[in-house]
């Protein structure tokens, strides 16, 4: 645990499946420091799919990196389902991390020697798993892939080689997927196709997933949205529209 929070309050009864409790993240010292969290307070929904919004240098992506157990809070807590991260040793961070978060970056981080159906069950053979074989067959197949699972990243578009990692992140049903700008690299069509495959895992397969992005209109895809500004929480919007959003983020960082 923490020094700052020594016994933080069970989660509920309703256990989100993550969230973060007064999280404060500081590099640096004096005056110096920067504070890219600062006091945030939150939870996520089981079975929704949030966004997180800001202006560069918000904190997005370090609240993000924080809750999946990706990098450490400087004081507050954080906790996957009812489980604190900061009261795990290394070994058992990696293991909650292997089975109960998916994380799909901008970057997809595929391993270029594997094919697409190797890099999908790749977090399953880590832990010398095989998962389950129903769960993974549905997910190759939403992948819609087909004939392309066999193809190495190098063989396959931006596009394709994005919903390889969506759906890596899905095989082990893990109980949080965290996407950090996971379309950023990709055309407005490419986009669009994992946006729906994402929204598509929420409502069908009823996957939580919290997404970090700067684009309005892929965090239209989302149920809620959380904007930060300046390491803080500024507002929260539920049942987001484009426009909306657009709106919102003119009041913010002037």
């Amino acid at each position: 645990m923490t020094s700052s929070v020594s016994t933080p309050p069970p989660p509920s009864a309703l256990t989100a499946a993550a969230g973060a409790i007064d999280a404060r993240k500081t590099y640096g010292i004096g005056d110096a420091a920067v504070h890219a969290l600062d006091g945030v307070s939150l939870s996520f929904e089981a079975g929704r799919f949030t966004a997180i919004m800001g202006p560069s240098g918000s904190g997005k992506s370090t609240l993000l990196h924080c809750l999946a157990g990706l990098d450490s809070l400087t004081e507050g807590a954080v906790h996957i389902g009812d489980t604190y991260l900061a009261s795990l040793n290394d070994k058992q961070l990696t293991e909650l991390r292997r089975k109960q978060v998916g994380f799909v970056f901008q970057a997809y981080n595929l391993i270029p020697t594997l094919t697409a159906r190797e890099n999908i069950l790749l977090p399953l053979m880590l832990g010398g798993e095989t998962g389950d074989a129903v769960w993974i067959e549905h997910v190759i197949e939403t992948v819609g892939l087909g004939d392309r699972l066999k193809h190495r990243p190098s063989e396959l578009s931006g596009g394709q080689q994005q919903r390889v990692a969506v759906a890596r992140a899905l095989a082990s049903r893990p109980t949080i997927i965290f996407a950090d700008e996971p379309t950023g690299n990709l055309d407005s069509n490419a986009g669009g196709e994992i946006l729906r495959f994402m929204r598509n895992a929420v409502d069908e397969f009823g996957q939580t997933i919290v997404m970090v992005t700067h684009d309005p209109y892929s965090a239209a895809y989302a149920d809620r949205v959380v904007f930060l500004d300046d390491g803080k929480i500024v507002h929260d919007m539920p049942d987001p529209t484009a426009d909306r959003i657009i709106d919102r983020m003119k009041q913010i960082g002037h």
